[in-house]
């Protein structure tokens, strides 16, 4: 399948950049691929922007990035209308948002009115500005960062824009391995703002992955698995350590976002484990732990995990 080519074409090459983050960095292309956003959550210096920089680079995307803070206006995101005294009119300035691959870095550092700029675009893939539809390039993708530790002075994601986010992916230290690896490449002279220099080449392009994106809508769902993530969402919604489970929108990410892994694995057709392996990032941010599960040390994968043993796997 062309989409498998593609995705070890790209993990291959991703490999001159990053270290030990091959799971996060395949779930990262398969967001792009399957026009997903993904929330990046971890602890400052994880190779967070780096990945999102990495892929655009690979994918010959245009990249930008946007430092959310307390006092960043939604028109710094998306754009303003800015009067020119010279010619006595208006014209638009295009903001950030205006790309194909958006770092929006510590996302949870900007009030709620600025956070839900994004909220359009990752929706609808557009803007509106002064009453103006302004039409994103495809494809388009927002990779969020947050830091689960500090949370002073930050405003938490509502549950409504968590829900735009097709995965939460869950970025850890590396291990001591991989660390080493890391540290021997920047004594060698790797530098992660010069991506150029350290002979990572673009391997796709846009019209390529529009190619993929029509092969993954072409990749077969039997019956058996459209029940087993139906059932897997209803289960959420009776089980006993959540307030709240996963919506019908949470199952429609799953079944795509499984086509899109299926394809880059070189498979015609999605199978249980595919579902399995995806159910953690892309529901573990779209549920809520109940007080006493929360009380008890219990985390939202825990209660994913409960969830996956208590439904039976299709054959």
């Amino acid at each position: 399948m062309r989409t498998h080519a593609l995705a070890e074409a790209v993990r291959h090459e991703s490999r001159k950049a990053l270290v030990g983050q091959d799971e996060s960095f395949t779930l990262l292309l398969v967001a792009l691929l399957a026009g997903g956003h993904v929330l990046l959550e971890g602890a400052p210096g994880t190779a967070k922007t780096l990945m999102a920089k990495t892929l655009a680079q690979l994918v010959r995307a245009d990249f930008k990035r946007i430092q959310f803070t307390p006092d960043l206006m939604p028109s710094d995101v998306v754009g303003t209308q800015v009067f020119e005294p010279s010619s006595g009119q208006f014209r638009l300035r295009r903001g950030p948002i205006f790309t194909q691959v958006l770092l929006a870095d510590e996302i949870n550092r900007a009030p709620a009115k600025t956070q839900s700029a994004l909220l359009e675009a990752m929706e609808e893939r557009q803007v509106t500005i002064e009453g103006e539809r302004l039409v994103l390039a495809e494809p388009f993708l927002v990779a969020a960062t947050q830091n689960p530790i500090e949370y002073e002075g930050t405003y938490p994601l509502p549950e409504a824009q968590l829900d735009r986010f097709l995965f939460k992916l869950l970025i850890s230290y590396a291990d001591a391995e991989a660390e080493l690896e890391v540290l021997r490449r920047y004594h060698q002279g790797f530098d992660a703002r010069r991506l150029d220099a350290a002979g990572l080449e673009p391997v796709v392009t846009i019209e390529e992955l529009t190619a993929c994106r029509a092969e993954i809508a072409a990749v077969q769902v039997e019956t058996g698995i459209l029940n087993y993530i139906t059932t897997i969402m209803r289960e959420t919604r009776n089980s006993p350590d959540l307030a709240l489970g996963a919506s019908t929108r949470a199952g429609i990410a799953l079944l795509l976002s499984a086509k899109a892994y299926a394809a880059t694995l070189g498979r015609g057709y999605v199978a249980p484990d595919d579902i399995k392996m995806l159910v953690r990032p892309t529901l573990r941010h779209r549920i809520i732990l109940r007080p006493e599960a929360e009380i008890e040390g219990l985390t939202a994968d825990n209660a994913l995990g409960r969830v996956l043993a208590r439904v039976e796997v299709p054959r």
